[in-house]
């Protein structure tokens, strides 16, 4: 639906309209003008009609199988215009009115007001966002778009209209956090399914409808400048362990609102058998890299442990989780940490790495905790500039040389300072990433700080989630955190 509203003087303006299925490749055919001015057609297997503009005509240049239409509004008249596409027949025409009235109501029933939050505008649009990108499997896909470039011509551009089990839980834990049930309903209920089907072979993400994610292919398409048109992602491929640690912090938070039933219980057993395991084998890790032992996945399966066991519906279960958790809290201790005492990126590289900023966030280690605060200081030092963070260090190029900043890793920062007490730099952080979007208020994954442009797909659900997320956060004394331990 689009409502065209001459809101002062006269309006005058040209509206064209050429669906083409297949990429374009398959042109409408024959468009059919109904006796109440309604135009009809179908372009491949899909059947279209489009309301509100009975003055248009068969386009004669440029959009063959298309219409055009030269309109004039009088000031203070609006004109709605209602494109319905299916793959079956079509029902009687909808009122255009009556379909605003409802998707206003429905919208205002499914987003929380969210005033407890610091920013509760910015905070109903990140939940809005949010809930958007979930389909009505409970599937919360990372991005609507394919292909928007990280960097020009560097083949960093991805496909990323897939659901990714981390994205899904960041979104249901923030939801959790903010009170918005349904949609940390929608969570628990599709990554329970992945983890009933799937078992400790639970894919790092899936199709909205919980499908395989299909291979990369470039489509004989114009793309982006800078970029190609990539569809598919070779992530289906992937082992990444830190998936279940986040699915058991899930399904911890949603216990803690009392939303966990029986079903989700037994997805708790079986992601923590996954852990145990699979807790040795190499994975991809957060950043979807070549295959280590990375510290940020264990961690993470050491804080979901933790926070299932102190809700366990069994005392035998909750000291078997709790036991797992000490063991690889104590591997990657002897392992992981560096001999300046902060955690390290895996057990064969000593660098630092934004991820080991998240564990201490969800409990894995306390936030007094020596390792918490020697990895605190040295990433701050080491991989941030003027309040934006950076995932990692590439190469000896300056860090904004190498990729943009990841406006998660600057929410996190926020959090991070938030916990230690440091009220006032953890406001620097959050405002600093929170202004760091487009008109439209959408974050991508990177923001480009000599540019001042986004980079990469968007809208990015992660950043949205960890966004809302530290607006709840931040609002609160540091000791009530939610989940905090």
């Amino acid at each position: 639906m689009r409502r065209l509203h001459a809101v002062d003087g006269e309006a005058r303006l040209v509206v064209d309209l050429a669906p083409a299925a297949g990429f374009g490749a398959d042109r409408s055919r024959l468009p059919h003008r109904d006796e109440d001015g309604t135009w009809s057609a179908r372009t491949g297997n899909l059947r279209w009609r489009w309301s509100g503009v009975s003055e248009a005509r068969p386009a004669r240049y440029g959009h063959r199988g298309g219409l055009t239409a030269e309109l004039t509004l009088h000031p203070g008249e609006q004109r709605d215009l209602v494109l319905e596409i299916s793959e079956h027949a079509l029902p009687d025409p909808p009122d255009a009115g009556s379909l605003w009235s409802a998707t206003k109501a429905a919208w205002a029933r499914e987003v929380p007001s969210l005033e407890h939050t610091l920013a509760p505008e910015d905070a109903r649009h990140a939940y809005t966002v949010l809930r958007g990108l979930t389909s009505s499997s409970g599937g919360m896909i990372a991005a609507v778009t394919t292909s928007l470039p990280e960097r020009a011509e560097a083949g960093r551009n991805y496909d990323y209209r897939y659901v990714w089990v981390r994205d899904q839980c960041y979104a249901g834990q923030a939801a959790a956090a903010a009170g918005g049930q349904p949609l940390l309903d929608d969570a628990v209920r599709f990554i329970s399914a992945r983890l009933h089907e799937d078992g400790p072979r639970m894919a790092p993400a899936y199709t909205a409808t919980g499908g395989p994610v299909p291979d990369p292919r470039e489509l004989a398409l114009p793309g982006y400048p800078g970029g190609d048109s990539r569809v598919g992602n070779r992530v289906g491929h992937q082992f990444q362990l830190d998936t279940f640690g986040e699915s058991l912090l899930l399904f911890a938070a949603a216990h803690r609102h009392g939303r966990l039933d029986t079903d989700g219980w037994r997805a708790v057993d079986i992601a923590a058998d996954a852990i145990a395991r699979r807790r040795d084998h190499a994975d991809a890790g957060i950043w979807e890299l070549d295959p280590q032992h990375w510290t940020h996945s264990r961690l993470i399966c050491v804080a979901g442990l933790r926070a299932v066991a102190q809700a366990a519906p069994s005392a035998g279960r909750a000291a078997a989780w709790a036991s797992l958790a000490d063991v690889i809290l104590a591997e990657t201790t002897a392992n992981g940490l560096s001999p300046s005492g902060h955690w390290q990126r895996s057990t064969s590289d000593p660098s630092l790495d934004a991820a080991l900023l998240l564990p201490p966030l969800r409990g894995a280690l306390a936030a007094e905790d020596p390792r918490t605060t020697s990895t605190l200081r040295a990433y701050t030092e080491e991989l941030t500039r003027d309040h934006y963070a950076y995932r990692f260090r590439h190469d000896q190029r300056p860090l904004e040389e190498a990729e943009g900043a990841f406006l998660l890793c600057g929410f996190l920062m926020a959090m991070a300072e938030h916990q230690q007490g440091n009220q006032a730099e953890a406001m620097r952080w959050f405002e600093r990433n929170r202004s760091a979007c487009g008109p439209p208020g959408l974050f991508a994954e990177e923001y480009d700080i000599s540019q001042r442009q986004l980079r990469g797909n968007l809208p990015q659900a992660f950043v949205h989630a960890i966004m809302l997320e530290s607006a709840v956060r931040l609002a609160a004394p540091p000791d009530h955190h939610p989940g905090a331990n």
